[in-house]
Formats: structure tokens, sequence, C-alpha cells
């Protein structure tokens, strides 16, 4: 008869019953060992695959096609995180002397050094994969659809450097490694100039100029003025400009009579105004209604002062740059836009912007772009910037010329790159093709080169 579970109970509880079979004290010693043992077993190689993983990246892994990086930007990078490589390598051999030392004798003092060990370490992984994944990001995107996109960008922004270095009274090398253009889907274009430390490289510098431009400028390149405003920035910084600028600004200003507090407001403007008055000399007057589609937006947003702000009140922007074309010659494209904004815009409401700035913006305006873009600077070989990159009528000519080619599915000719910004701007205002043929037609002209 079967025994109850009560009874069995009862028994082994009972004084003098046989204890309940339980693991040896000394095989779950040697259990625990096994598996410590393993464990210190195991960091030395992950430790090294590690090291080994965060490599330098290699010539062609990108694509061998033109939209891959260029040696001179892989090279950047790597040169980068070479030091945060080595220091991850070190750790790697740290650790494995550690593992060797705890497997031998695993007691608290070489357990605690292989502990330290491998926290080091990862604290220097992960700072190397910070950057590392942050190039290969970008660099990734060279091998998608947008690739043909970004080279094309990419030869823009150069353009815009051989312009100008090629412009200056005296021989100045041109920068190396190029700008580095890349989509960014969730803010407007953005620069990070050469040297500035940058979060997303733990605060390391940066190597080359990065121009980040949005999908939604990438597939309508007529609003791609955005490349000649970004390079505009990065070309002020290595020129040895950015100091130099508002100080011009603010003492032309002074003598001109206008007050401190309005010569400071300028002068805080300077990096926005330069990068605009250069891409306008740079892409002609199609530059400007590119900016408009940036700066035309409601009457509060865009009447909206900001005391504290780098940028021009917006609506103060677009008469800025008119003010440019008048000198450059082009009164009657002046004109049209300046009628055009008028009607956009009706005068700011009271206290919308201070009195002593309206007051006085005609005249500061003048002064304003004469310093920046018509008086020599020693940066400049003793040349101004409108002496440096003249854009004139026959420029315009080029501008048009190759717009009526894209509209037609033809090659634009012998035109330079930052002058098709403007010829499908052109086309595109005046509807002479779809938007999207102009598009592809945009793109195929640069990225054939």
């Amino acid at each position: 008869m079967p025994i109850p579970a009560a009874t069995i109970s009862r028994e082994a509880a009972a004084p003098g019953a046989a204890a309940a079979p339980r693991p040896d004290a000394t095989e779950w010693r040697e259990g625990e060992a096994d598996q410590l043992t393993r464990w210190i077993g195991l960091q030395s190689p992950t430790a090294l695959r590690h090291a080994a993983a965060l490599r330098p990246f290699r010539r062609d892994e990108f694509g061998s096609a033109a939209e891959a990086p260029s040696d001179g930007h892989l090279e950047a990078a790597n040169a980068l995180t070479g030091d945060l490589r080595r220091n991850v390598l070190a750790m790697s051999r740290e650790i494995a002397r550690a593992s060797r030392a705890a497997a031998r004798a695993p007691d608290r003092a070489s357990l605690a050094r292989l502990l330290a060990s491998r926290e080091a370490m990862l604290n220097w992984v992960r700072r190397a994969e910070d950057i590392w994944s942050f190039y290969l990001e970008l660099f990734g995107q060279r091998q998608s659809r947008f690739g043909p996109m970004l080279l094309a960008c990419d030869r823009i922004a150069l353009d815009c450097y051989q312009y100008v270095y090629t412009g200056i009274g005296r021989a100045r090398p041109v920068p190396s490694p190029a700008p580095f253009c890349y989509m960014e889907t969730q803010s407007g274009p953005a620069t990070w100039r050469r040297g500035i430390a940058m979060a997303k490289l733990g605060r390391r510098p940066n190597p080359f100029p990065l121009i980040q431009l949005p999908h939604h400028r990438l597939v309508n390149p007529w609003t791609l003025g955005a490349v000649l405003h970004e390079s505009g920035h990065n070309l002020q910084s290595d020129l040895g400009l950015w100091q130099a600028v508002p100080l011009a600004i603010a003492r032309r200003l002074l003598e001109a009579g206008l007050s401190p507090a309005i010569a400071k407001t300028w002068a805080r403007w300077h990096q926005e105004t330069w990068a605009d008055l250069v891409a306008v000399l740079l892409g002609g007057p199609e530059i400007v209604a590119s900016l408009m589609d940036v700066t035309a937006r409601s009457v509060r947003s865009t009447q909206r002062f900001d005391p504290k702000g780098v940028h021009p009140t917006p609506w103060l922007r677009i008469p800025i740059n008119i003010e440019l074309l008048r000198r450059m010659g082009f009164e009657e494209r002046a004109r049209g836009f300046r009628q055009a904004w008028d009607r956009l815009y009706p005068p700011p409401a009271p206290g919308t912007i201070p009195r002593a700035l309206l007051d006085t913006f005609p005249r500061a305006c003048e002064v304003a772009v004469d310093a920046i873009a018509f008086q020599p600077f020693a940066q400049l070989g003793g040349r101004s910037l409108a002496g440096s990159v003249r854009f004139e009528a026959r420029d315009q000519g080029l501008v048009e010329e190759a717009a009526r080619r894209l509209a037609e599915s033809r090659d634009p000719g012998i035109v330079p790159a930052i002058f098709l910004v403007g010829a499908a701007r052109h086309a595109a205002d005046r509807r002479w093709a779809p938007p999207g043929t102009i598009a592809r037609n945009f793109y195929r002209a640069l990225v054939r080169r």
C-alpha cells in the first residue's frame, strides 16, 4: 500500500532520520571555480576582438565610385581615432596579463586588477566606438542612393573654395581635406568647421568641414544655396577671418556715427551675414531667391527679433542681400526682390523690432555690406571679398544658358559647379521644365564631371 505523503514528511523530520541527499560542499566549490575559470579565460580573447574591431577604415571600403569618401577623408578619420585605438590595444594587453594572473591565483587582488582593467578598456572602447560609428554612418551614406546627390554637393562646396582661394591677392594652399556633405533628416542645413571641437567626436577637433543637408533640400536642388552659405562659414574660418570681420563691421559702423549698441548687434550677426554675402557673390542673384525659401515664414516668425541671435532678423536678412545685389550691378533684380519682399510682409508692428535698429537700418546695411564685401582684408591678400569673387553680368548669362540646357535635358556645358544651383533655380522659377526633370538633370550634370 502506498505510504501517505504526510507520513514521509514526518519521518524525514524525525530525530535520527537520514538526511536528504545534497551536493557535496567540495563539489559545489569546484563547480564555482570552473565557472570563474571559464569567465576569466574568455576575457582576453574578447578584449582582443574588441580592439581588432575598432580598425582603421580601409580604402574602397565604402565603394570605389566617385561618391566614395576620398583618401584624405579616410585618413583624417583614422588619425582622429588613432590614439583611442592605441589605448584600446594597450588595455587589451593589460587584460591579457591580468587574466593570466587571475587564472593562476584567483585571489581578491588579482580579480580586482582584472575587473579594473576591464572597466578601463570598456571606457576607451565606448569613446572609440562613438567616433568610429559616427564616421561609419557618415561614410556609409555614400553607398546609398543618396551618394550621387552628396557627391554633387561636395563638388559645389569644393568649387566655392577653389573660386575664393584662386581669387585672393596672395597664394594660399587650399585646405585639405575638402568639405564633406552628408544628409540629416531631422534638422536644417548646418556646418561644423575644421578644427572645432564636436560632441559627436568626444570633444575632439573636427578634421574637415562637415556640411549637413536635410533630405528636402537634396530633392529640391534649387534650394541648395545652403551649400554655398555653409561653405561660406568654412571659408571665413579657414581664411582666418573669424575675428577680423566683426571687428571691421563694428569699426566702420562706429565711424559712420552709429551707436555702440547698433554696432554690437551687427557685429554679432557677422557669421551669418558673411556666409549670405559670400553665397551671393559666388552664385549670383538666384541665391537670394534660395535664401527666401529659408526666411519666408509667417509674419510673426520672420519679424521676430532675437536680442541674442547670431542670425539677422529674417525680415532684415533679405534686404541685406538685396543691397549686395545692387552693389554688384544687378539693380533690376534687386528691385524685383525688394518688391516681392514688400508684398510678402507688411512693416513690423511697433515693439516687434527695436525702433533704433529699424531707424538706422538703411545706413547700417550699406556700411556693413561695404565692410564685409568691398573693403580689403589682409587675410585676402589685400583684396576685398568682392574683388576676390566677381559675379558679373556675363556669369549670369552662363547661369541662364545652363538653366535652359538643364530644362531641355542637355549637357549644361563647361560651367562652374557653383553656377548650377542658380541655373536649377532659374529654370524652376520660370517653369521651363517639370521640377523632377530639372532635379534629375542637375545631379546628372554634376555627377558626370
